[in-house]
């Protein structure tokens, strides 16, 4: 996953959960990525102003200070003109916490469990300077919208879609 201009990709995870640590590593292994990790919230701030990524991915649930207040913390950086802008990609818990990640300044989320596909696009469409939402959320978890399907050029039929809403409940 290369920039636009053909430069390496720097991320930065910010995680302490080994099995997420695992899962974005290896849905963002490419020879033109790298992956840097921190496990705190509180060295976000440092490795941002030192290494300078492309992307930032926090997990909402990192330790000592939480993703919310990561993201809230690097927006007030860059405001101030501390820190480079960098696009954050906040992982969420459930689709309660989009209104966190809304409020926190974060310019994408996903709501877990993730797979590679979305979170690929998911960096894919921030990285090209889109705002990435994972609007369709349901009760087994989060799926893909359309305008993603779109980016990965998977082709979808309307009369073949399901929308939640138009389901008959059976009772």
């Amino acid at each position: 996953m290369r920039l636009a201009s053909g430069a390496m990709t720097t991320v930065l995870l910010a995680s302490d959960a080994d099995w997420l640590i695992e899962e974005v590593r290896s849905a963002l292994s490419d020879p033109g990525t790298i992956v840097n990790l921190v496990r705190a919230g509180a060295d976000v701030r440092e490795a941002v102003s030192t290494q300078a990524p492309d992307l930032v991915i926090l997990d909402l649930q990192i330790g000592n200070m939480g993703g919310m207040a990561t993201s809230m913390d690097l927006r007030l950086e860059i405001g101030a003109g501390r820190v480079a802008s960098v696009p954050i990609l906040m992982l969420l818990d459930r689709a309660a916490d989009v209104y966190l990640a809304q409020q926190a300044g974060a310019q994408g989320w996903l709501v877990k469990p993730l797979d590679a596909f979305r979170l690929k696009m998911a960096a894919v469409q921030l990285l090209s300077g889109e705002d990435m939402r994972d609007d369709i959320v349901n009760d087994s978890g989060a799926s893909l919208d359309d305008d993603s399907a779109d980016l990965a050029g998977v082709e979808t039929d309307e009369a073949e879609q399901v929308h939640p809403e138009e389901t008959p409940q059976v009772t």
